[in-house]
């Protein structure tokens, strides 16, 4: 992500703790086993790499972050990003063309996030969907996702 100039470092952290980290991987297990799918160690490794970002994490960073010893192939983690994307764990950033956490994976929904373009940090938000949904049901149209993205300055980069 390209960051407008700052006149200030950005050493403010956004990023989950380990146990943090482990937490939402055994709720994402959870959530895979209960909707009777699998969570495999490719999907589980992205999504590590995703929750321990400090911030959208494009496509080809996750391919170079895979293993230890060496970059994955890039159809094993575009076929775990589209799979926590449609399980809910994790949304794309159209403007980047890059990935972050859902934080509210508890059920389907719309996403809205605060991108501040100094640091990165990106922040989802609840989305009210009333007037959309109101115009798609009178449209007869099939509303599959919706995302709105602001973009400003973080409290700590201001």
């Amino acid at each position: 992500m390209t960051h407008a100039a700052c006149d200030h470092d950005h050493h403010h952290d956004h990023a989950l703790d380990s146990n943090g980290i482990e937490a939402r991987l055994a709720e994402a297990q959870a959530l895979c086993l209960a909707a009777g799918e699998r969570m495999t160690a490719p999907r589980l490794r992205t999504l590590e790499l995703v929750l321990a970002h400090n911030g959208p994490i494009k496509a080809y960073d996750l391919i170079d972050r895979f293993h230890p010893e060496g970059a994955a192939k890039p159809p094993t983690v575009y076929r775990s990003l589209s799979f926590l994307e449609q399980m809910g764990l994790i949304h794309r950033i159209e403007s980047l063309n890059a990935f972050v956490a859902c934080h509210d994976h508890t059920e389907s929904h719309s996403a809205a996030f605060l991108l501040c373009e100094c640091c990165g940090k990106s922040e989802e938000v609840a989305l009210n969907l009333s007037g959309i949904t109101q115009k798609a049901l009178e449209s007869d149209f099939k509303v599959e996702r919706v995302t709105i993205e602001a973009k400003g300055r973080c409290k700590a980069c201001r």
